[in-house]
């Protein structure tokens, strides 16, 4: 699945209890306020404790050019949403590593600039890796590893560099994810 290509797979659709109701194209989950869905968000540290950050290409179909966590995805067809974010890191990144379940958060953003709204059951996963990565430029304009403290510093600092879900992520989950990475 290539995220900068916007027609791939059916989202699945989900209540507020995160129980499914149906399918629907990627992009018309995303329009007209958007549809909730599920979806997953990848923490990967090293053995400094750096979470590896990803600037999402400016090619993206929503959020292009900002900053985020590891890499994020939808889970599609019947797998099992931390195959699919197993498989999605490996796809942006070009390695797999174990992944822990964390946390779910909902919550909904709108991207002004393709018109397009978030609307999102995100399963948080954490895992450690310490090798090469090899970024699939499609999906990635940079990367970088950072302190868990450089990157509150900087999402309190300009928080418009960062994706929206990221930006929750670390303000409402971040005690969750780090004590979840502290125990692999």
């Amino acid at each position: 699945m290539n995220d900068s290509t916007p027609d791939q797979g059916e989202l699945i659709l989900v209540d507020a209890h995160d129980n499914p109701i149906g399918r629907a194209d990627k992009v018309a989950a995303h329009r007209n306020g958007g549809r909730l869905h599920r979806a997953f968000s990848v923490f990967i540290f090293d053995a400094l404790d750096r979470l590896l950050l990803q600037r999402r290409a400016s090619s993206k179909y929503h959020f292009g050019g900002l900053w985020s966590n590891t890499c994020c995805g939808h889970p599609t067809g019947d797998l099992p949403t931390k195959v699919c974010a197993e498989r999605r890191l490996l796809e942006e990144f070009g390695f797999t590593t174990a992944l822990t379940w964390v946390c779910v958060m909902e919550y909904q953003a709108h991207d002004p600039a393709s018109g397009l709204t978030e609307r999102e059951m995100d399963h948080v996963f954490v895992g450690r890796y310490a090798g090469a990565v090899r970024p699939d430029p499609r999906e990635i304009d940079a990367f970088r590893w950072s302190s868990w403290e450089e990157v509150r510093r900087e999402i309190a600092d300009r928080p418009a560099r960062f994706t929206p879900w990221f930006r929750l992520l670390v303000q409402q989950h971040g005690g969750e994810i780090v004590a979840a990475v502290s125990e692999l």
